[in-house]
């Protein structure tokens, strides 16, 4: 198995580094790609060393199985060819072929066979987001048939990116010294903030990535649901949260709710509000599972159910995602 990581100097990249030594990924091989800005770098893994080759349109991905790809959406439009031509399976982590039909969108606790039809060669991991939420939807749908969906989202600097990260570090920083606040990453300071804008905003008055939502959330789970979003970035580093309010056929009750989500898989319950047990960024960072709690019933809504999650942008939201499915391939040994 000879895997590579496209964008690997970057916040992804290096999770995808982390996660696929944590758990321990069946590798043989590992080469790593980057822009001109990262070629030459070197990282560790498993206590070896490797140098970040400089991507370009060539032959390199020919003897590779599995590539994981972080570098942005034009990058991976314009070298998907390169990657798949030789039959390695690629598992983009951009929004270049989401929507595409011919290309599977995968959350592996909800759909996962879809990976097994990519006709492009091509599996997309979806917007962390909406990651995030299906995850939650899952177990619930399988208890009723979730008709309608509104969610707010808390999301975390890590979403635009490392860089995005470090501003908002060093924003504090700043504040706390007196001395001007850099403005480079977000459309406005985010320390001490909150913006009510994440991506661009598109003709309905919705952002782009409100829009992931509700066009992903139906593509992953294969259902009619209607998705409506309000995403905005808040000052945590990168763990993202979000408040849900699901509609269903059939009432679900909080006791049934909380069954089914204690028993799903990639979910951990944390829902003891009288002692003040909920889940929150400071500590779903760094952790794999989505925490679910402040699960209850909707009181402006006889079959509605709203709940409470967190989890870490970075790792389920991204790299975790990608190496699930990777693992889910490597199991009913679909690759190559």
């Amino acid at each position: 198995m000879k895997v590579a990581i496209v964008g690997a100097s970057g916040a992804v990249g290096q999770e995808f580094l982390r996660v696929l030594e944590e758990r321990n990924f069946p590798m043989d091989e590992l080469v790593l790609f980057g822009s001109e800005r990262s070629a030459g770098k070197k990282y560790t893994f498993k206590g070896k060393e490797y140098e970040v080759k400089l991507l370009q349109h060539n032959d390199d991905f020919k003897d590779i199985d599995i590539a994981f790809t972080s570098a942005g959406a034009g990058i991976s439009k314009e070298y998907c060819e390169d990657i798949t031509k030789y039959g390695a399976v690629m598992i983009d982590n951009s929004s270049a072929f989401r929507m595409d039909d011919d290309v599977p969108l995968v959350v592996p606790e909800c759909n996962a066979a879809d990976a097994l039809n990519r006709p492009r060669g091509i599996i997309a991991n979806p917007n962390c987001t909406t990651i995030m939420m299906v995850v939650a939807l899952q177990p619930l749908e399988e208890l009723s048939h979730i008709k309608r969906i509104h969610v707010a989202s808390y999301q975390s600097a890590s979403g635009a990116g490392a860089a995005a990260m470090a501003e908002l570090q060093q924003q504090y920083s700043e504040i706390i010294n007196n001395e001007p606040v850099t403005v480079k990453k977000f459309p406005h300071q985010l320390a001490y903030n909150v913006i009510p804008q994440i991506d661009v905003f598109q003709p309905n008055g919705y952002t782009k990535e409100e829009m992931k939502m509700f066009n992903e959330t139906k593509k992953i789970m294969h259902s009619d649901v209607k998705c409506s979003a309000m995403c905005v970035r808040v000052s945590s580093l990168r763990a993202h949260s979000e408040s849900v309010w699901i509609e269903t056929e059939r009432p679900i009750s909080v006791e049934e709710a909380q069954k089914a989500l204690a028993a799903a898989p990639g979910v951990t319950l944390k829902d003891d509000p009288a002692n003040l047990v909920y889940p929150m960024p400071l500590e779903t960072a760094g952790k794999d599972d989505i925490y679910v709690g402040r699960v209850r019933k909707d009181i402006a809504d006889e079959n509605g159910l709203t709940f409470w999650l967190s989890g870490d942008q970075i790792r389920k939201g991204a790299a975790l995602n990608a190496v699930q499915i990777a693992e889910y391939l490597v199991k009913v040994g679909n690759v190559k």
